[in-house]
């Protein structure tokens, strides 16, 4: 028997923007695994374009490194609740997990939540407070933060007894001691202090990769026991199809060798194809992995989340993975606008179909549904950034669709009463406007649970509907002038907490297709908020502003202004006009009401009535 390999898998695990994938960065970097001349991007884990642009993690990542004689495997996770299914599905492949907490903001809502999956496996964390450089660090309070988080979740004396490290994952830099780096100096953008292979200032990240063997056993050796294997992540290959990933419980895998799959209730026989190992970024092609080993295999074109790859003479399962349930739906519909087809390559409903049941291989978060319409389609996920994300991958791909305003999933308890999903929200604000985000919480039904200040901030820490949270975090954002920080995650489900108000503003309705004139509005704008700008193609039906008032408003932004003979035609050409508001997807979802639709098409974002005439609005009105 070949020579038995050293392996730790390891998860990074964060609340978003506290630096996980920084800290892979350092390790990649300082393992060795690039060329001296290799260019090396930031996050290089964040691979996917939209990850780059909004610089969050939303797909977990496998990769690994060599330190000494040991691998080690490193899962990067995403830390937006939305996608907290990827996380829950990791914990079971790895052997310890780094908890990444900023040492300014200290424990935020999703590091709980991590965390408690995390300690639910039986795992045992090794604590690393990350940016001590920041001028507003409280690194002995955070400690403290973190204790009491511990102890919260009820973790065991083992789990208690966690190592701490310290360091800046920007440069490479983690140390047992914050003292050790007093006096460092940490400049940003001066080439001869940026971070480099070797660390930074005499510092590296040695220290917390001494730890990690330190603190976990290599993998214990049970090759010579049945293969057993669950599936923990899914991914899909162009050429070879659907791809199972997981971590080899026990046992020897073999390219092309006879197994069973257990799923829950039946067994069947299959043939692997591919075996794939990580060794750095890369995944490489092997004949055969050991137990302990995260690997990539092809060949079983239905293998899902939680079934069992197994020995045929020994097929043991290991249980299924549960899947958080999704709080969240929208209607996906075929654009039918009178601008449809005119720029998306994919329009049409079977287009829509193909590409959500290509999502559903990989994406066990979401789920989707027929209704009565063939042209619609129900999609579930986690919250507005997991359906947001999807949209916009269709958008990019070149497909054109309307969607309708999220809508909460409700359940209902034992005696059939109505059950919503409620949310964990902690925000930080300056002192003078939190009276107003105390309000407008207040009337979205939430329920604060705990209020402090300290140097001019307040932080509130409230239980609200996911209901009263849609549509949310614009009006937050104009009402703290930018200043202010929201966090929110998944509580419960709890009792339906009654009406809470929409939208108070109404919309300005286009009545005629056409090309925007400034002559027109102008006019308008005494009245309206425009979401349009001179020579913006429009359609009857389409929201071109918001009213100041509740009401709907039916304009024309065609309107020329007529020439006379005092005035040329040509002569508003110097109109001043106040600009344009644009919607991201997100706010544009949030923005719209019950009987609106957001028009995605690859190059535009529209907001439409979903009813086009106005007559038709005033039949449904009755």
């Amino acid at each position: 028997m070949s020579e038995r390999q050293k392996i730790i898998n390891i998860a990074v695990i964060a609340h978003v923007d506290a630096g996980k994938s920084t800290l892979v960065d350092a390790f990649l970097k300082q393992s060795g695994i690039f060329r001296d001349n290799e260019a090396m991007a930031d996050c290089v884990m964040d691979s996917d374009d939209i990850e780059r642009e909004r610089g969050i993690t939303i797909y977990s990542k496998n990769c690994s490194v060599m330190h000494n004689d040991v691998k080690i495997n490193i899962v990067d996770t995403p830390g937006h609740a939305d996608f907290s299914s990827e996380v829950e599905r990791i914990m079971k492949t790895v052997d310890t997990v780094i908890l990444l907490v900023d040492s300014s903001e200290g424990p935020m809502p999703q590091t709980r939540f991590v965390l408690s999956k995390s300690l639910e496996q039986g795992l045992n964390p090794i604590l690393f407070i990350n940016k001590i450089d920041k001028k507003d660090a409280r690194i002995d309070e955070v400690v403290d933060e973190v204790y009491e988080l511990f102890m919260d979740l009820d973790s065991n004396d083992e789990q208690l007894n966690f190592p701490i490290l310290y360091g800046v994952a920007r440069q490479g830099i983690a140390v047992k001691d914050p003292s050790d780096i007093d006096g460092l100096e940490f400049r940003q953008g001066d080439s001869k202090l940026k971070h480099t292979p070797e660390g930074y200032g005499g510092f590296d990240i040695t220290p917390l990769f001494d730890t990690i063997i330190e603190h976990c056993e290599v993998y214990p050796d049970r090759r010579e026991e049945p293969l057993q294997m669950q599936i923990s992540t899914l991914a899909y290959d162009d050429y070879i199809g659907r791809l199972g990933i997981g971590r080899i419980t026990r046992g020897v895998l073999k390219q092309g060798s006879q197994v069973s799959v257990v799923k829950e209730n039946t067994v069947e026989s299959r043939k692997i194809g591919q075996i794939f190992v990580y060794r750095g970024l890369k995944r490489v092609p092997v004949e055969e992995a050991q137990c302990g080993d995260i690997v990539v295999v092809s060949g079983i074109s239905d293998i899902s989340i939680g079934e069992t790859i197994c020995d045929p003479e020994a097929p043991e399962g290991l249980g299924s993975i549960m899947i958080e349930e999704p709080t969240l739906s929208m209607n996906f519909m075929v654009n039918s606008s009178p601008f449809a087809g005119q720029v998306g390559k994919y329009v049409t409903s079977r287009h829509i179909r193909e590409r959500l049941n290509k999502e559903l291989e990989v994406n066990v978060g979401l789920t989707v549904e027929d209704t009565d319409s063939t042209d619609c389609f129900k999609v579930s996920g986690r919250g507005e950034l997991h359906l947001s994300i999807l949209i916009e991958n269709m958008r990019r791909e070149g497909y054109e669709l309307a969607v309708s305003k999220p809508e909460v999933i409700y359940h209902k308890d034992e005696n059939g009463a109505r059950l919503e999903p409620i949310e964990e929200v902690i925000i930080t604000v300056p002192d003078e406007y939190s009276g107003t985000v105390i309000s407008k919480l207040n009337l979205r039904k939430g329920i604060m649970v705990q209020m402090s200040g300290d140097n001019g901030y307040t932080k509130l820490e409230y239980h609200a509907p996911t209901r009263g949270l849609l549509g949310y975090r614009s009006e937050f954002i104009n009402d703290t002038r930018g200043e202010g920080n929201m966090e929110r995650r998944f509580f419960a489900f709890e009792e339906y907490k009654g009406e809470i108000p929409g939208r108070n503003n109404g919309v300005a309705i286009a009545i005629e297709e056409g090309v925007c004139t400034p002559y027109a509005l102008f006019n308008i704008s005494e009245r309206v908020q425009m979401f349009v700008e001179p020579q913006t193609k429009v359609y009857e039906g389409m929201i071109v502003g918001m009213n100041s008032r509740g009401n709907d408003m039916e304009v024309n932004p065609c309107k020329a202004k007529k020439a006379t003979n005092m005035r040329a035609a040509g002569s508003d050409e110097n109109v001043k006009l106040s600009p344009a508001r644009h919607f991201t997807l997100e706010e544009a979802l949030e923005f719209i009401a019950d009987d609106e639709l957001v028009e995605i098409v690859p190059d535009d974002i529209r907001l439409r009535k979903k009813l086009l005439k106005e007559i038709e609005r005033r039949r449904a009105g009755r």
